[in-house]
């Protein structure tokens, strides 16, 4: 007992240490906090993004020549791709929650009969108003196909009604999709930084050879050094979203526990990553190169401006090395969604994965940096 209270003794230090680094200089404080005030805000009034490749599942109840001929209609577009035929409406809510379709179309059984009768048959639409721009596009072209087939529908008025539904997002708003995404975007990218620079500095400084001649063994190193830069990216993600719920307005479904669950084995991850680039990293110089190198792909790899699926098979397998992936996914839709831990426990294995490579290899590499 004594032993692990003198190694949490020591393991305290190191934290206290790093974070006095961290925050001893008062311009420090202040660009580790403002920029993700700024940017929460600066991207809820200006971001807005458009994709038009769209995967859609059918419900086809009527099994008639008219569904088959407007379905011919949706395909012939080259923006709709058909990746599923359902069997019944149960099945519905597992296609549009795990992100597999961004709408299903749903034929009712007498749609063919109305249709001959001259009376209007519905034919309802559930978007997925996650992604709510490519949602209202998607919303758009299929309204215009409609109006297109009730034109070539020779006296067949009033012909088709479309009655859409958005399922997460009822309005389509674009804040409401990308907001969420920012808990975890915007706090990574200085997580990362942090952590970069943290082995980095002391390099420079000639103080980390002095550190590793200590007592202290790599691993105490590690947490000393890992746990400042985790609950730095915490704080930063907690301002994000008390910015987007109580001045954007945007509806948490989910469960906060849940949420920083997830961020926190997100943080852990991007911190180990920061660290292994710092560790093998001469300089601060070289750290804040490789960080700036890294930060992009990232963003642009996770999903935060388009959706993933949409991307080219050799990038989508890609994203399976890109924690931030997982993270906006994971947070998404427990924000917006509400989604229990059995809906997202897949998003945990990738960031628990890179965690646990990344963690070892910084501590190796304090003593065995490759020079």
């Amino acid at each position: 007992m004594n032993s692990l209270f003198f190694w949490l003794r020591r393991v305290g230090f190191l934290i206290w240490k790093e974070a006095l680094t961290i925050l001893k200089d008062p311009a420090n404080r202040v660009i580790l906090f403002a920029p993700a005030l700024m940017q929460a805000l600066l991207f809820g009034y200006a971001a807005n993004y458009d994709v038009n490749n769209v995967d859609y599942a059918v419900l086809d109840q009527n099994h008639a020549h008219s569904s088959s001929q407007l379905l011919t209609h949706l395909d012939g577009t080259g923006v709709f791709h058909r990746i599923a035929t359902l069997n019944s409406s149960a099945e519905i809510p597992d296609i549009i929650s795990d992100g597999k379709a961004l709408l299903v179309i749903t034929f009712p059984p007498d749609f063919e009969r109305r249709l001959s009768s001259g009376e209007s048959a519905p034919l309802q639409v559930i978007l997925d108003g996650r992604n709510s721009s490519t949602a209202g596009a998607a919303a758009n072209y299929i309204s215009a196909v409609v109006a297109d087939f009730n034109q070539q529908q020779a006296g067949a008025a009033p012909a088709i009604s479309l009655e859409t539904q958005a399922w997460y997002n009822p309005n389509l708003e674009s804040r409401w999709s990308m907001m969420p995404t920012l808990i975890a975007a915007l706090s990574m990218m200085q997580t990362l930084l942090l952590s970069a620079l943290s082995v980095a500095r002391e390099r420079e400084q000639g103080t980390f050879d002095q550190l590793l001649v200590t007592p202290f063994t790599p691993m105490q190193i590690l947490i000393g050094k890992a746990v400042p830069p985790v609950l730095i990216g915490l704080i930063q993600s907690t301002i994000i979203l008390l910015i987007i719920y109580f001045w954007f307005k945007v509806p948490m479904n989910g469960s906060v526990a849940l949420l920083y669950t997830g961020l926190l084995f997100f943080n852990i991850a991007a911190v180990g990553l920061g660290l292994s680039l710092s560790a093998i990293s001469t300089n601060m110089q070289q750290a804040m190169l490789y960080t700036f190198l890294l930060i992009m792909p990232l963003t642009l790899l996770s999903g935060l401006l388009t959706p993933v699926q949409t991307m080219p098979k050799v990038l989508n397998i890609l994203t399976y090395a890109n924690p931030l992936r997982f993270a906006i996914d994971l947070v998404r839709r427990v924000y917006l969604e509400g989604a229990q831990f059995s809906d997202i426990a897949f998003n945990f294995i990738p960031l628990l994965i890179m965690a646990i490579i990344t963690l070892p290899l910084a501590a190796w590499l304090f003593r065995n940096r490759l020079y």
